[in-house]
């Protein structure tokens, strides 16, 4: 791997948590393919040799519960969700360029040729453990048949993971007070011989390699925690029968199976290496990715960021692998503002989704710029239409289609003549911007750049007013042309985020072959001098539409909640990882931030006593308003999303808390210079309990 910037001369894999085979996708899940999937497109418009793979978790505790529960074999069990699945995913535009799965012979055989080569390293060693046993049901337990008390936090933890409290992976044996799943009744601690991977001679590789690792910071920086604390060695190995068997010596046939951590990430090369074997390695050589010095990089969910950062890592410098360049690990998904909980059907399921007729692009959307890709993000179907309606139909879909019209009624296509300076310089900076987000990690970015080129269009044609002009006169001619330019840009920018939409665009335009294809700096190149009359590629979604699929949610939950023997069944069940049920339970309440900042941090952030001096509603903004604020030093102009939850006229002489040293920004063409601090979402104004000065610093 390099740290170069992308595009580089080497190949590229992204990969997603694998999801685990034990049920149906949901949003939640979605996040992370469609963000994996968008980030593996962006590359490819940059250039960058790119292959995006995945394959379902087969193995695992869950999946033989689930099994025997219905009397159908593991393999038969899983292998009908892994179907689902494929079938599922191209759906949402989601496309691998391999979807393989944990149980086919191809990761079963590089599963146990990288566990023989740390044995043949001497990184692997036998030890007596306590395992949980259950004499009523007269067998030991794995993982997922344990739940009890985490030891280091005390919250509720299953086997192998306290995903109720501080998420940190559990060894067996570590659980306290264990309680076997089968029977219900308190287990008991035996002695078992099981294999162990010594992980702690790893600690000084394991930091270098965050040192250089690409991503998202919480996936660089919260593993530091854990070997500052002291790395523990890994059991690689389980007491069931479901799973890969353990390469026993000399050909032995072994009584174990290996930890589905161990085959799971495993299945992230032999998926390249099946694409690989099925196109040539003339076209992409999963070796040169995988063993020389590809480009690797991983997107998953924050509650694995453990097993991506610490145990595979070191697997792969044991096993003489290329290690990854980058790990962006995503935040949860909460519904309505409320944790996502598939007990109690709060989750918008990928199927409901398509069953209700809306554009998998619109969910790509919402998904990949609603907040950062390691930020926790809502989803409402409130939020849902008025993102749609104002970026993707009022920006995005009414530039799109203004311009190609003018241009076709008024010139049956591209007018001949070449862009303006002014035009191409800004479809230039919104490459630039794209080329910086994907180096970023930064999807929101991708997508801003592309929206944000849309509106440069607009107000660009409500500037000029070409309707006003000589038809066919040069300054109309000019207007246009450039207009038509900036479609095709912003058509070639949204790919990676809205591929089917800008692939209809790229139709309309008369252009050949697929916007797929077509890299950054495509957005410059002339389009089709003729194309035919275009339609309108995005629809408003109306407010009866959103209030009867409000009703429909709230009458799932509502009859969920009425069952009190619902399954406390949990999101992080999934190798991808997803949020727990424990987030659920903490109704009204966002959940703790994962990531820690320093003392320094924190002195960087200038937050001052601020009095509101005048408050006014922008128009045309349904819900935020210009504020100005004394902050001792001068007054400043902040804009604020109140409009809806305070009598403005009331505000002014009211103290409040301002966040001084925030970027500016430019919201409804008002300049925002700070930020004011509210809790809740009846944004409940900060405020001083005593007589603090105004322009006193908040420490």
């Amino acid at each position: 791997m390099s740290n170069d910037e992308f595009p580089t001369d080497q190949p590229a894999v992204v990969t997603c948590g694998l999801p685990y085979a034990n049920g149906d996708l949901h949003i939640g899940h979605l996040r992370g393919y469609i963000g994996a999937d968008a980030f593996s497109r962006a590359l490819e418009t940059l250039g960058q040799e790119t292959a995006y793979v995945c394959g379902s978790d087969m193995h695992g505790t869950p999946v033989a519960v689930n099994a025997e529960q219905q009397g159908v074999d593991p393999d038969d069990f899983a292998l009908e969700w892994h179907e689902q699945y494929e079938e599922t995913f191209p759906q949402f535009n989601v496309e691998f360029d391999n979807y393989g799965h944990t149980h086919d012979e191809t990761n079963t055989e590089l599963t146990q040729e990288i566990v023989r080569k740390l044995d043949d390293e001497g990184y692997i060693y036998e030890k007596e453990i306590q395992v949980a046993y259950d004499p009523d049901a007269d067998q030991y337990l794995p993982d997922r048949y344990v739940e009890g008390t985490c030891p280091y936090c005390g919250e509720k933890a299953r086997g192998d993971e306290c995903d109720e409290g501080c998420q940190r992976h559990l060894e067996p044996g570590e659980v306290e007070d264990p309680t076997s799943t089968i029977t219900g009744n308190p287990a008991e601690y035996r002695e078992r011989t099981h294999k162990f991977f010594e992980v702690s001679e790893f600690a000084d590789f394991l930091t270098e390699f965050l040192d250089g690792l690409e991503g998202t910071s919480n996936a660089r920086n919260q593993p530091r925690q854990w070997i500052e604390e002291g790395l523990q060695d890994w059991c690689l190995t389980r007491d069931m029968d479901w799973g890969i068997d353990y390469p026993g010596d000399d050909g032995e046939a072994s009584d174990l199976v290996l930890y589905v951590w161990v085959d799971a990430p495993v299945e992230y090369i032999a998926s390249t290496k099946q694409y690989s074997e099925r196109v040539g390695s003339d076209e992409y050589d999963w070796e040169r990715v995988w063993k020389d010095d590809g480009e690797i990089v991983h997107v998953i969910g924050r509650d694995i960021i453990q097993q991506h950062t610490i145990f595979w890592p070191a697997m792969l410098e044991a096993a003489d692998y290329n290690k990854p360049r980058g790990i962006a690990a995503t935040g949860f998904i909460t519904i309505n503002g409320k944790g996502l909980s598939t007990s109690r059907n709060r989750a918008i399921w990928a199927k409901e989704y398509l069953d209700e007729g809306f554009h998998p692009d619109l969910l790509r959307y919402y998904l990949t710029t609603t907040g950062g890709l390691q930020q926790d993000v809502d989803f409402s179907w409130d939020a849902f239409q008025e993102k749609v309606n104002g970026e993707l139909v009022g920006t995005v879909g009414n530039f799109w289609y203004r311009s190609l019209l003018f241009a076709y009624r008024n010139y049956e296509g591209t007018p001949e003549t070449d862009i303006s300076e002014e035009v191409r310089e800004r479809i230039e900076g919104a490459i630039g911007d794209t080329r910086e987000s994907v180096n970023d990690y930064d999807l929101r970015g991708i997508g801003e750049a592309a929206t944000q080129l849309a509106q440069f269009g607009n107000e660009y044609i409500q500037r000029n007013e070409p309707w006003k002009l000589e038809a066919e006169s040069e300054e109309a001619t000019q207007v246009i042309r450039d207009c038509v330019q900036i479609a095709k840009a912003v058509g070639v920018l949204l790919e990676p985020i809205a591929p089917d939409k800008a692939q209809a665009l790229w139709e309309q335009l008369g252009e050949d072959g697929a916007v797929a294809d077509a890299h950054l700096e495509d957005a410059l190149e002339a389009p089709p001098r003729n194309f035919d009359e275009p339609g309108e590629l995005f629809a408003k979604i109306e407010d009866d539409r959103v209030e009867e699929l409000n009703e429909k949610l709230e009458e799932r939950v509502a009859a969920a909640g009425d069952d009190e023997s619902a399954d406390a069944e949990t999101e992080s069940d999934d190798t991808d990882g997803d949020e727990s049920d424990s987030m659920a339970d903490t109704d009204d309440l966002e959940a703790l931030a994962d990531e820690r900042i320093g003392f320094e941090d924190f002195q960087e952030l200038d937050i001052r006593v601020g009095r509101i001096e005048s408050a006014e509603g922008i128009e045309g903004a349904d819900d935020l308003a210009r504020l100005e604020v004394d902050i001792g030093f001068e007054t400043r102009q902040v804009v604020a999303g109140i409009k809806q939850l305070h009598d403005l006229a009331e505000l002014p002489g009211e103290k409040c808390i301002l966040l001084a040293n925030m970027e500016k920004a430019e919201l409804f063409g008002v300049e925002s210079n700070g930020m004011i601090l509210a809790a809740g979402e009846e944004a409940d104004l900060l405020t001083t309990h005593g007589d603090a000065e105004v322009g006193e610093k908040v420490r």
